[in-house]
């Protein structure tokens, strides 16, 4: 039992609440969900600010939040878990960071539940059921080869979906092929992901998509992922075609590790950084699109 001489102070607590919630990865679930709502209704009102800082920030303490108290003992032997590519939380840290989940949480699930209805709450519990399967006890989808990429990929699209499905949104078979190549981008970023980890996972005895069919056919199905996403884009309307253009880069980036091997897997940790700042740059160019797009439907 921990005693009050162990227990971290609230100051101790707040900045790992921070680091392990991923700043650098906020943008990634909170845009998603901003831009398809905005694009679908027009207006700014509170579902919009409500939504969008809640996929910013509480969501983004759950996911991460969840997943580094519970991959404690594997972090460990992971030699880029410590910074910004995740928190290692010692374990007096670890029953603080899960109520800051709860607490962070709850309020604005509430009050998104009162501002939607039937549909747009399943969708909500889809979301947040893949932040908490990914990592949880008993369930621990992360460590179920393929449905590990295919619940990531649901952690940054579901917000996209849920945004769509708030506003009232009509899909078309085009706003289907967007999600899709957004959710096959999702896979493949995953799936490269898991490459770098193969050797720690395998100490630690997680398995992963990477530690199962190995580092190099990893990388070429993230590749193929990031590809076959570029591909869709291409039959939706303009400008969506020249977003296809933009799955090349992370294609491109995964592919320098086509032939690698387990043995020398942690390097393609190289490319997963790229990929970090890659995505700040995409995002950008991704909003241009989404203005453009806007002004001439």
């Amino acid at each position: 039992m921990t005693s009050a001489l162990d227990r971290p102070s609230a100051g101790t607590v707040l900045k790992a609440v921070f680091a392990s919630s991923r700043p650098l990865s906020w943008v990634n679930t909170a845009f998603p969900f901003a831009a398809a709502y905005v694009l679908s209704t027009g207006r700014i009102d509170v579902a919009l600010v409500v939504g969008t800082l809640y996929f910013l920030v509480p969501y983004n303490i759950a996911m991460y939040g969840i997943n580094d108290v519970f991959d404690y003992e594997s972090d460990l032997r992971n030699p880029r878990k410590g910074g910004v590519e995740g928190a290692l939380l010692a374990p007096a840290l670890h029953r603080p960071i899960l109520r800051w989940v709860l607490w962070s949480n709850v309020p604005f699930l509430v009050v998104l539940i009162a501002l939607g209805g039937p549909l747009s709450w399943l969708v909500l519990a889809i979301s947040v059921f893949a932040v908490y399967a990914y990592s949880a006890p008993g369930l621990r989808f992360k460590e179920r080869p393929f449905l590990d990429s295919l619940t990531s990929s649901t952690h940054f699209v579901s917000p996209a979906l849920y945004g769509l499905v708030l506003a009232g949104t009509a899909f078309t078979p085009e706003l289907w092929m967007v999600l899709a190549a957004f959710f096959l981008w999702g896979i493949g970023s995953h799936a490269f992901g898991a490459v770098q980890d193969v050797q720690a996972d395998r100490e630690g005895g997680i398995a992963s998509v990477a530690t199962v069919v190995g580092a190099r056919a990893t990388v070429r199905l993230a590749v193929a992922a990031y590809v076959l996403g570029g591909a869709l884009l291409l039959f939706t309307e303009w400008p969506g075609p020249l977003a296809s253009v933009l799955a090349l880069p992370y294609a491109i980036n995964a592919g320098q590790w086509w032939n690698t091997t387990d043995a020398t897997s942690e390097d393609a940790n190289r490319g997963w950084k790229r990929f970090l700042w890659l995505n700040f740059v995409t995002g950008f160019l991704v909003t241009m699109l989404l203005i453009w797009w806007a002004f001439v439907r």
